[in-house]
């Protein structure tokens, strides 16, 4: 595979970030690691929650002399009572939420004939259902605040039709639609709601299901020939979460390198 040096971000700052109240799922690896970075860079209040106790841990000590250092919270996203309980503490310990970004989710490889009623049931549990009952908890504090922001992440995979996800490519599409609705019945308290559909994003747990072969092929794919980073995946959130994108709303973007 052709090689390209990786050019960094050059870190947009908004100054409309700073002091926000952030809650993130999944934000101890990966993709949500990386906005989890991002957001504490802006000087936002930010907890996290995530099922990777040592991972968590690393990330929070991490920044731990941040101007706001983040807090977390160990969570099973598909214990969905226990979830709403503990979005709700953090909610109270940072005294509201301003921006929620649901990105915790599992892209497990599974065929057809091998999927039973439970595992579609756990599967739509961690990859769509705790995304809307985190936006039902809190959905109350955004609207007494006058509004917020609801970030989606959502994939690319459905639209490609990947072999093996049949269930995670289900919800995924789901995640979309569910962005519409709760645009279509937030809006009116002030209540953002967008999806961020990220390419194939270089992360650890990406990598165990590539050779150099096949990423190969997925750079050969995109329009930019290079590797995404979770960084670039958090600079598309950083502008969603702004005031610079007060006006977007109940639409999907993609960060992808043009992935077709």
């Amino acid at each position: 595979m052709a090689t390209q040096t990786q050019v960094q971000p050059t870190g947009a700052v908004y100054p409309s970030l700073r002091g926000k109240r952030v809650i993130v799922s999944g934000g101890a690896s990966g993709i949500g690691e990386g906005i989890v970075d991002g957001f504490v860079a802006q000087g936002a209040r930010v907890a996290f929650i995530d099922i990777q106790a040592q991972a968590a841990r690393a990330v929070a000590d991490r920044h731990a002399d941040a101007e706001h250092a983040p807090i977390y919270r160990i969570q099973d996203i598909t214990r969905t009572e226990e979830l709403m309980a503990t979005l709700a503490g953090l909610v109270d310990e940072l005294g509201g939420c301003d921006i929620l970004v649901n990105n915790a989710a599992n892209d497990d490889r599974h065929s057809v004939a091998e999927v039973t009623p439970a595992y579609w049931d756990d599967r739509m549990a961690v990859n769509l259902k705790h995304q809307f009952f985190a936006a039902q908890t809190v959905a109350p504090t955004m609207k007494a605040a006058g509004g917020g922001v609801i970030l989606n992440l959502g994939s690319i995979s459905w639209h490609l039709g990947l072999e093996d996800l049949t269930l995670y490519q289900t919800a995924k599409a789901g995640v979309e639609g569910l962005t519409r609705s709760l645009a279509r019945e937030l809006g009116p308290d002030g209540i953002r709601v967008n999806t961020i559909i990220p390419g194939n994003i270089q992360t650890p747990r990406q990598m165990q299901w590539y050779e150099p072969e096949s990423e190969a092929e997925i750079v050969a794919a995109q329009c930019i020939k290079a590797r995404l980073q979770p960084v670039d995946v958090a600079a598309l959130a950083m502008f969603l979460a702004s005031d610079d994108a007060r006006y977007c709303t109940a639409h999907a973007y993609w960060v992808d390198g043009g992935w077709r």
